[in-house]
């Protein structure tokens, strides 16, 4: 149980890491983003931040009650994230990048799910919880992208 426990540790650390790369791509992309087009995107991510904030709290409580420590800035691993494009009129790349995003994140949560299974429910949930926010992002930037795709 104590190996499991310091391997769902890590995923949770992983995943706290990842929330927090996403909170900073998705404030850039807001805020980079220029054009008529891009203003429904730019509304869409900024709303997102709050959520992925959220989720990385969440996350931040359940590693510390199961006795981790949340890395402080020098120790956040990013990097793995489509970065936000030059073109700041590139409303495109900045919808395919968030797909990117959050289809990596739904996969991190449901591998987290499946090493949590039989052992810690608590974080099995929490996981199911945000994974279900994640699908629900993806869902909504994939219909973006299919609009964009008409243009």
């Amino acid at each position: 149980m104590a190996e499991n426990k310091q391997e769902i540790v890590s995923l949770l650390t992983t995943a706290y890491c990842m929330e927090l790369e996403t909170v900073m791509n998705y404030l850039a992309n807001s805020v980079n983003l220029d054009g008529v087009r891009a203003e429904e995107i730019k509304k869409s991510l900024s709303a997102d931040i709050t959520e992925e904030l959220g989720h990385a709290t969440m996350l931040g409580n359940r590693i510390k009650q199961l006795g981790g420590l949340l890395p402080g800035s020098k120790n956040v691993k990013i990097g793995s994230q489509i970065q936000p494009p030059a073109d700041t009129t590139d409303v495109v790349a900045v919808i395919k990048s968030v797909i990117d995003a959050e289809e990596s994140a739904c996969e991190h949560y449901k591998k987290v799910i499946k090493t949590a299974d039989g052992e810690d429910y608590v974080t099995q949930d929490l996981c199911i919880r945000i994974l279900a926010d994640e699908e629900e992002h993806l869902t909504l930037f994939k219909g973006f992208l299919k609009e964009y795709a008409k243009s």
